[in-house]
């Protein structure tokens, strides 16, 4: 029995450890931050912890926030689940917010079908966005994590530019686009927080894909091509299928997050919204092992972190953002390890 126990523990405490390290380094940061630079550090290290549940607003933005990382979230885990790891998703989140709101601004029809079309437009863009990716590497082999970027690299400063050149940007000192009208308005679960009923879709996204992924047998091969894509070849699966699949995906989900973050928080698209979605929702698929509902616990971990630490920045006076240094910080320190296993895996090569 404790041999059983023993082993079970041995087995358990690499991944567990993995899976905190990184969290727990951005609390040791931000803590360090605050006992050098707060005007009361042992009032903001109390804040940090506690004021965050007991503010209605700052609660309910921290669940809002956690619903953007668990969908994007999804979109990273499944890019990485199918050996195809999406480094785009910066862009593919603006891309689906511009064109939703676009959408939204755009059409008279009755409002469900407006906002249906938005939604499937903002899919559609984040989709295409990826697809890019996958026709490159079909066609010349180019490398997924390195074209992901560069095709978001180049989107942004595109949107950047339609915005300005936008006949109504005008009524936002060309920052945004017009703001969409109160009927495709997602309604507030927490005033007078940003959280919506995007919440519990991100909840859903995150069951229906750990489903799809591990149990059935379209997850399984799925799963095979991330750990192994040589065998996977060898069995006859389709390298162009898994590529386009599961970049589309990745795509779509990505957009999604900016679409939501549109109509549920924002109600424009402003330059800048979407500024370290992207690279959040990859650090939630890392630290989750890209298990979608892991994902859960995860995102809900992080952005306690981030609306906490911003939090003390505004009320301490900060001169500068602990939040962007803390991201920095968890994604710096998941990379280090991936980096250095690469690295090892060339030299035994």
């Amino acid at each position: 029995m404790k041999s059983l126990l023993y082993r079970r523990i041995k087995a358990f405490s690499p991944a567990a450890l993995q899976t905190l390290i990184s969290p727990a380094l951005g609390i040791a940061v931000c803590m360090l931050l605050i006992l050098g630079f707060a005007a009361h550090p042992l009032s903001a290290l109390r804040s940090l912890f506690t004021d965050t549940f007991t503010s209605a607003y700052y609660f309910g933005n921290m669940l809002n926030t956690a619903a953007f990382l668990m969908l994007a979230g999804c979109g990273s885990a499944i890019s990485i689940k199918g050996g195809n790891m999406n480094l785009g998703g910066e862009g593919q989140v603006y891309a689906g917010g511009f064109a939703g709101c676009v959408l939204l601004n755009a059409l008279s029809l009755p409002p469900p079908l407006t906002f249906s079309l938005a939604f499937l437009a903002a899919a559609l863009i984040g989709a295409l966005m990826a697809i890019i990716s996958a026709f490159l590497k079909a066609l010349r082999g180019a490398r997924v994590l390195l074209t992901t970027f560069l095709v978001s690299a180049a989107f942004i400063p595109l949107i950047d530019g339609l915005i300005t050149a936008s006949k109504n940007s005008s009524q936002t000192n060309m920052l945004a686009l017009p703001y969409i009208a109160d009927a495709y308005r997602l309604p507030q679960m927490l005033s007078p927080s940003p959280l919506s009923w995007s919440f519990f879709l991100a909840l859903a996204v995150c069951f229906f894909l750990w489903f799809v992924i591990f149990r059935t047998q379209a997850g399984r091969t799925l799963q095979l091509w991330g750990t192994a894509p040589d065998f996977a070849k060898y069995c006859g699966y389709s390298t162009r299928a898994n590529t386009y699949l599961t970049l589309a995906l990745s795509g779509a989900l990505h957009a999604l997050t900016g679409f939501f973050a549109v109509t549920g928080t924002y109600y424009t698209c402003h330059k800048g919204f979407y500024t370290n979605m992207g690279w959040n929702a990859l650090n939630v698929a890392l630290i989750s092992k890209s298990n979608p509902l892991a994902a859960i616990p995860v995102s809900l971990l992080l952005a306690w972190i981030f609306t906490s630490a911003s939090r003390v920045s505004l009320t301490q006076g900060f001169g500068f953002d602990i939040a962007g240094i803390v991201q920095s910080v968890i994604l710096f320190s998941i990379a280090i390890p991936l980096v250095a296993k690469a690295r090892k895996k060339g030299v035994h090569r």
